[in-house]
């Protein structure tokens, strides 16, 4: 694990660079540029909190506030995009870098840290813009509750990068992972308490949506935005369990396939 770690602190360069480069790509040719960072999820924030708060006049079970249910609904989208973007980049980044993999030699983990640094530098910009609708919408910010998104971010990252070389590494075998898990995370997102509340998912069957890892994450990001209350840090032990294990997994598969992985591709 220390090589690991040393190698790809040598190769920080790399990482940054290449980062830099899928920010510049992605706007090279727009007349806005960087700006459509800015205006993407500021457009998906204004119609969820038009749709839902004003004209649907959704509310939340126990929830006080016009807007609660559009805080709501904003966190768990967000959150949620920032793992299907790492997952979804990540179960593919082998197979996109394939000539980049047979050219040059570099650490091959490199990959899925430069697919973590840009997803996060997205969901930074986005995140942001969230926190700005909370204090113009509700005159006030989460507080310190705030600072316990710290934790659920690393977590909930190790949780996306486990899953994402995982299937990354079998995408490379089994061409059919990439094309069944984007289905598959179609099903997983309505799977998980996002657009409506774990409250109102009748109790016998609310226990499935507990073995679900993605329910406790989300919900740590709703329960700090919409309420101000710190995360069920004991469900999220079951998270960190998971996602030691997907780590491990992850690590250990790469680590066996990841020359045949250049033959392959």
């Amino acid at each position: 694990m220390n090589s690991l770690l040393s190698a790809l602190w040598a190769y920080r360069g790399f990482v940054l660079g290449s980062v830099g480069r899928e920010f510049q790509s992605r706007y090279r040719n727009s007349l806005l540029g960087a700006a459509w960072m800015v205006l993407n999820p500021l457009s998906m924030v204004v119609v969820y909190t038009v749709i839902f708060s004003k004209l649907m006049r959704a509310r939340l079970p126990g929830a006080n506030g016009s807007f609660a249910y559009s805080i709501y609904l904003c966190a768990g989208v967000f959150a949620w995009g920032l793992f299907s973007e790492i997952v979804s980049n990540g179960q593919n980044v082998f197979l996109a870098n394939a000539n980049l993999l047979k050219k040059l030699s570099f650490p091959r983990l490199c990959l899925p840290v430069i697919v973590v640094c840009n997803a996060l530098l997205n969901f930074g910009i986005i995140f942001s813009l969230l926190l700005l609708l909370i204090l113009l919408l509700t005159g006030h910010l989460p507080g310190l509750p705030l600072l316990a998104l710290i934790p659920v971010l690393i977590l909930q990252v190790t949780f996306s990068v486990g899953l994402g070389v995982i299937l990354g590494v079998l995408n490379v075998f089994f061409r059919d992972v990439g094309q069944s898990f984007g289905i598959i995370i179609q099903f997983w997102f309505w799977f998980t308490p996002i657009v409506y509340p774990i409250t109102i998912v009748p109790e016998k069957i609310r226990w499935l949506l507990t073995l679900n890892p993605m329910t406790h994450l989300i919900g740590a990001y709703q329960s700090v935005l919409v309420s101000g209350k710190y995360p069920d840090w004991p469900s999220c032990l079951w998270v960190a369990a998971v996602s030691l294990l997907l780590c491990v997994l992850a690590l250990r598969l790469f680590r066996r396939h990841a020359g045949e992985m250049v033959d392959e591709l």
